[in-house]
């Protein structure tokens, strides 16, 4: 037996390969989660639904093309437990693997036709350093390489360290986000269409004042794709 393969099988022992959902053995190609538990993903579809629910949250607070949100996230249902295995238990593949699901759900649909530019939500460098990565750019990236759109990670920064949003109100988590974003350089998103990418929308004010500081790029256009939506 060679030594990696000892490696592995001695590491699947102590840290055994299983499921975030249900903590069944994954298989052989299987990341994360098993391919059951993803089957029962409760997907949206609706990159194809023009003024669907989410579209109706952002109504009038951006200028925005399209946004879609891959699957509903629901308390208790299949996606809350891969969005915190991929922000606090550092479970990369989650994020790409869900971020390439998405990615293939909407290549050669007319949401993404225009698109020419993947922007992931940045987190503070602070957070990031932290965490070790960026949730976001970690699912932008699985989109990317399932469409083959390129992705620009550090022209749009968040420029303030705040709080957490968990627990706050809508109108607070507005004010903790108030201004907290920056273009560094507007001329590389002028003139593009840009799809914004987070991991779950919930009252949208994240994704306003992203879209709002994105503004500074003349004639710059916004779609947004999330995960989850929480309505």
């Amino acid at each position: 037996m060679k030594r990696n393969e000892l490696l592995n099988q001695l590491a699947n022992l102590f840290f055994p390969n299983v499921c975030v959902i249900c903590g069944g053995e994954l298989l052989p190609g299987e990341e994360g989660a098993c391919l059951q538990c993803l089957y029962k993903l409760p997907k949206t579809h609706n990159f194809r639904e023009p003024d669907n629910d989410a579209e109706k949250l952002m109504a009038g607070r951006i200028p925005f093309e399209r946004i879609a949100s891959y699957c509903v996230y629901t308390k208790g249902g299949i996606l809350p437990p891969l969005i915190h295995h991929l922000k606090y238990r550092h479970n990369q593949r989650i994020g790409l693997l869900l971020g390439r699901m998405f990615g293939k759900d909407l290549l050669g649909s007319e949401f993404l036709n225009p698109v020419e530019l993947i922007v992931p939500v940045p987190l503070h460098p602070k957070r990031e350093k932290a965490r070790g990565y960026n949730q976001a750019g970690i699912i932008a990236k699985g989109l990317s390489e399932t469409t083959g759109l390129p992705m620009s990670a550090g022209n749009l920064l968040r420029v303030v360290y705040n709080p957490t949003q968990t627990k706050r109100t809508k109108t607070q988590r507005w004010e903790n986000v108030r201004d907290i974003f920056k273009v560094a350089d507007p001329g590389l998103f002028e003139q593009k269409h840009l799809l914004l990418v987070d991991d779950v929308i919930t009252t949208g004010s994240t994704l306003e004042a992203c879209g709002t500081a994105l503004q500074v790029c003349k004639g710059v256009k916004i779609s947004i794709a999330t995960l989850g939506e929480v309505f």
